[in-house]
């Protein structure tokens, strides 16, 4: 029976991806069948082109389609004989549904349908917890130049609040989704690893930090 690792974080150059690659390949080494699911991949998989055919066209993405992608991408985990899924970035869709402005009732409730479609993968979130001020940077030095002028162009176009202009009212807002995101999937029936100050700590140790969480249920 297939199961879930879903690995998110506080922002982006937090070490999200770093920490997906690392699990893959320790649970790989433990003899599992991994797959493991990029950020990338969601515009590319055929579970999900109904999601990326909705943002590519209005760059929002409608509750109803994210469940039944999920739930498409659950049928295909249980089918595909693989033992563990790594996503990066996938479920459960927090950051996301604050920045297009659902509010804290609506993303409860769409968490609780939510949890119900990944009962058969019996999900673990991994939250990678770190300042934006120091992850931001980081992420704009891994993407090149203009990329974090164009991060907080994407967030001031969302017209989320407090309102996106510069590098100092995005890390406001990133802390805004984190504190809303912690909450309420810690409201959830969910096993949630955090992983604190993963800004101040090398990949590695971010990796053994999650690893030594969860041994006890992988190996």
């Amino acid at each position: 029976m297939a199961e879930l690792i879903a690995v998110a974080g506080s922002a982006p150059g937090v070490g999200k991806s770093t920490t997906c690659g690392q699990l893959a390949e320790w649970l790989s080494g433990l003899g599992l069948a991994v797959e493991h699911f990029q950020e990338e991949d969601i515009l590319s998989r055929s579970e999900f082109a109904d999601v990326a055919a909705e943002f590519t066209t209005t760059g929002v993405v409608g509750l109803r389609t994210l469940l039944q992608a999920t739930s498409s991408y659950v049928d295909h985990l249980q089918a595909s004989g693989v033992d563990v899924a790594v996503a990066d970035s996938l479920v459960p869709f927090v950051p996301s549904l604050v920045a297009w402005g659902h509010d804290d009732h609506a993303i409860s409730k769409f968490l609780d349908e939510l949890a119900e479609l990944l009962l058969p993968v019996r999900p673990v979130i991994v939250y990678l917890d770190g300042d934006p001020r120091v992850a931001l940077p980081r992420a704009a030095q891994r993407e090149g130049d203009g990329w974090l002028d164009r991060y907080v162009g994407k967030l001031a176009d969302y017209g989320v609040q407090p309102a996106v202009r510069d590098l100092d009212t995005a890390c406001a807002y990133l802390e805004r989704e984190r504190e809303t995101t912690l909450r309420l999937i810690r409201s959830k029936p969910w096993q949630v690893v955090v992983i604190q100050r993963a800004h101040q700590l090398s990949p590695a140790d971010v990796a053994s930090e999650a690893q030594h969480s969860l041994r006890s249920r992988f190996g």
